[in-house]
Parts: C-alpha cells; sequence; structure tokens
C-alpha cells in the first residue's frame, strides 16, 4: 500500500516576517528538514505544496513540489490542492506542517503502522492532544471539501467524525510545537530536539 507524505509549506509566515520554509534550524531549512522527516518515515512519494517564497525554495531532492497560486486562501486551500496532486496509487497521506521541526520518524512510522492496522485516520497524540503527524486515507479526503476551509486543515474533521480517527500515541517521539516566531526557534534549539 503506497503511502505518500504531503508537506504544507505554503504560507508567508506573517508572524515569523518572512515564509517558514525558508527559514533554517542547524543549517538546513525547515522545509528540507521535514521532507527529510517524511522520507525517513516511509514515506513516498513527497509532495511539497509551496505558495510564499517558492522561487527561494532550495533543492528539496526527493521532493515534489507543487505549486498553489492560492495560497492566501489558507492552510484548508493548500492540503485539498496538495492531496489532489496525489498519483492514483497513492491510498493514503500523512500530512505534516513544515513549522513543526521536532516531529519525528518514528511518530510518522507509528501513524502509518496504525493505518495498517485498518484506521482510515491515524492521528498523533502527545499528552493527550491530537498532533501531527496526520494520516488521512484516500476514502476520507473528499470530505475535507466541507472541513478544510480558510485556514482550518483537517482538524475539524478530526472533531466532528471521532468515528474515524484512531489516536497514536507518540509521547516520548519528537513534539508537534510548531515555531510562529524567531523567539520560538530560539526555544526550539535552545531546548534541544530528536530526530
Amino acid at each position: 500500500m503506497t503511502v505518500a507524505g504531503l508537506l504544507l509549506a505554503a504560507g508567508a509566515g506573517r508572524r515569523f516576517g518572512r515564509p517558514k520554509a525558508l527559514v533554517e534550524l542547524d543549517g538546513e531549512p525547515l522545509v528540507r528538514r521535514a521532507v527529510r522527516l517524511l522520507r525517513a518515515g516511509g514515506c513516498a512519494p513527497v509532495h511539497v505544496v509551496v505558495g510564499a517564497g517558492a522561487d527561494a525554495l532550495p533543492e528539496l531532492p526527493g521532493a515534489v513540489l507543487v505549486v498553489n497560486r492560492h495560497w492566501r486562501d489558507g492552510l484548508g486551500g493548500s492540503l485539498r490542492h496538495g492531496l489532489a496532486s496525489l498519483p492514483d496509487q497513492v491510498r493514503a497521506a500523512v500530512v505534516v506542517l513544515v513549522d513543526q521541526p521536532s516531529l519525528t520518524p518514528a511518530a510518522v512510522r507509528r501513524v502509518c503502522a496504525a493505518h495498517a492496522a485498518g484506521a482510515p485516520v491515524a492521528a498523533a497524540g502527545y499528552a493527550g492532544r491530537v498532533g501531527h503527524p496526520v494520516l488521512l486515507d484516500r476514502a476520507v479526503w473528499p470530505l475535507l471539501d466541507r472541513y478544510a476551509t480558510g485556514d482550518r486543515g483537517a482538524r475539524d474533521l478530526l472533531r466532528a467524525r471521532p468515528d474515524l480517527v484512531t489516536v497514536v500515541p507518540c509521547d516520548g517521539l519528537g513534539s508537534p510545537r510548531d515555531v510562529d516566531t524567531p523567539a520560538d526557534l530560539a526555544r526550539h534549539g535552545s531546548a534541544g530536539h530528536q530526530e
């Protein structure tokens, strides 16, 4: 069964002051770090939805760039656009956000294992809270036309349809903490991080 990786990296990063895909941590752009995460977690192909700053992106070996010309419409549109870009043989997609550099390949593999065991939606759980990565089976993608709108991705689907969702404990396997500002990035770097 083919499980793709879908990286959402189209935003302008208004609070950060520039597109977060271009921000570096330990000398590596967050976008490249996230592609590496998905590939190390066993996802193939990996599609990266880009928008703001797309012309300045570094080379991304092993990834397919998907330009969302309507990225200003929000995360929901980027999610739907990215899923629509995946080839027909893809049965599910693991979705991650570019601004979560503490996610780990182990968490990606864990949500993939839950899907292989029958979960149509598998979401990483940290201390009882749902976070990324989130795996979405192709059968649920049409539901996102209703739920993934504006700046809302799959969150509303997860809340409205708990019957579809398996929360996969990922405590100790990184963190879904995001990086919204330069201060967040500095805190992330000083706290250390796992691969």
